[in-house]
């Protein structure tokens, strides 16, 4: 069973499609093709099913992705150990991440580090802190960076950023001129809400429950799941909404939003760097995560 078609395989997974997986691979759909009937035609199983204009693993083509994805995983990693020993750190590293640490923090420090080590090559998703941590627990990730922290005994979290809150009103808002207004005072007006597993929410919810009081009581009047479609609907006046206030920073100092404290109480929370519980790390992985601990402050 050869390396190449283990590659094609996961990237027709990945991309649910054979045209996307060949682009990627710099190969004809052809060529992917014919990888793919030779190793179903070695396992003696259907391995992908076409859904109307996607491609999707079979149940048993699920299953084999996993094992493929760990084959392939080793393999890079064995090539990284010995560049290591060799003195020369090449690779690539895909980092998962919340919105607020992978717009505005993760960036300039994937820019520094690539300095350090040229060879190595980046990639940064981002998605919720759920959805990060899923992957990271799937293995489809080793590192992720979130911003929020619950009770998951599969991960290992380390804190390693820090973030302020504001309540982010319009400048026409009849609170704009205050400096900060009660937490009380929330309910009954229009709140514009992250989406259900982004550490914004998990935040927003611990604060309430600090509180006495309840995420279903705020006057929902959107579910947005992007922080600059929220900056977005508080400009057009839609409503108001807690956001991190490195998101709002510049909206602010152009007078477009207005960035509110909540009295008596400081909204700050942490982000964390999250890894898979007894499971070792690519040297290069292993390299990101001592350079972000140590650029953390």
């Amino acid at each position: 069973m050869e390396i190449r078609k283990l590659d094609a395989f996961c990237k027709v997974v990945e991309c649910k499609s054979f045209t996307r997986a060949a682009e990627r691979m710099l190969l004809s759909q052809p060529t992917v093709s014919e990888h793919i009937r030779s190793l179903e035609g070695e396992l003696g199983q259907k391995l992908l099913d076409r859904l109307g204009k996607e491609v999707v693993p079979t149940p048993v083509g699920n299953l084999f992705y996993g094992y493929a994805s760990k084959i392939l995983r080793t393999q890079q990693e064995a090539i990284q150990a010995v560049d290591e020993f060799s003195g020369i750190l090449s690779g690539r590293i895909v980092i998962g991440s919340g919105t607020i640490p992978g717009t505005y923090i993760l960036p300039r420090l994937i820019a520094r580090f690539r300095t350090m080590y040229p060879a190595i090559k980046a990639t940064l998703k981002i998605s919720s802190s759920r959805i990060i941590a899923e992957k990271v627990l799937a293995g489809e990730l080793e590192l992720g960076v979130v911003g929020a922290r619950w009770n998951e005994k599969g991960l290992e979290w380390r804190e390693i950023f820090s973030d302020e809150l504001c309540l982010a009103v319009h400048p026409a808002h009849h609170w704009a001129s205050a400096g900060s207004v009660k937490l009380e005072t929330l309910f009954g007006e229009p709140f514009i809400m992250r989406e259900r597993g982004s550490g914004t929410r998990e935040v927003i919810k611990t604060i309430l429950d600090e509180h006495g009081l309840k995420e279903r009581d705020l006057e929902e009047v959107a579910e947005i799941g992007s922080t600059a479609a929220i900056k977005e609907a508080v400009k057009a006046g839609i409503g108001v909404s807690i956001l991190s206030k490195c998101a709002v920073v510049d909206d602010v100092a152009c007078g477009r939003v207005r960035a509110l404290g909540i009295e008596n109480h400081v909204m700050k929370r942490h982000f964390y760097l999250i890894n898979r519980r007894k499971r070792g790390v690519s040297p290069v992985a292993s390299f990101f995560y001592e350079y972000l601990c140590e650029n953390s402050k």
